[in-house]
């Protein structure tokens, strides 16, 4: 039996993490489920949002340009945890999963690479510039101003990926086509 197999695409929000997700999942030659970390933000009650046990947003000034910080708390950094375990029990059931998550640390990295010794794991970036993320941020209407310039210098820090791909010149579709290429599935 073959190992289930694990994308992990990691980026900046805005970057286009689930479109490409999406994207990937009709066009794999077996079934992959799409993990959102969304999904699981969506878990936690509206309560723990702006409050210190969960997940607060800082506004502050970059240069004249919008930014906000995150800092997270106990409860938030126990409902992430409880998505990399997520993760790797779905694994070890045997599905292939496309998993998108905004990644801040290296060392959550590794934590998932343990998870995940007895699966076909692959790790990929995706990047754009500074200016085309703010610009997706704007248009998207559903996230704080300034989060994509907080993210830009912290969510790829000391992580190597198997393969990186610049969304500001493919769209999801190409995107997942490389994916598919690279990793023949």
């Amino acid at each position: 039996m073959t190992p289930p197999q694990v994308i992990i695409v990691n980026g900046i929000g805005s970057v286009g993490k689930s479109a490409t997700a999406k994207a990937l999942q009709p066009m794999t030659s077996k079934p992959f489920l799409h993990v959102a970390m969304d999904a699981f933000l969506d878990m936690l009650p509206e309560t723990l949002f702006d409050h210190p046990d969960g997940l607060m947003f800082e506004p502050a000034d970059d240069a004249g340009k919008p930014m906000v910080g995150i800092k997270t708390g106990p409860i938030f950094e126990r409902a992430m945890r409880g998505m990399r375990h997520a993760v790797a029990a779905m694994a070890g059931q045997g599905n292939n999963l496309i998993v998108d998550e905004v990644i801040l640390e290296a060392a959550l990295v590794q934590e998932y690479r343990d998870l995940l010794r007895s699966c076909d794991l692959r790790l990929v970036g995706l990047f754009a510039p500074l200016d085309v993320l703010e610009a997706r941020e704007r248009a998207r209407g559903d996230r704080a101003l300034g989060l994509a310039r907080w993210q830009y210098g912290r969510v790829h820090r000391d992580i190597t990926y198997d393969l990186e791909v610049d969304t500001s010149s493919k769209d999801p579709t190409a995107c997942a086509h490389l994916i598919r290429e690279t990793f023949g599935i």
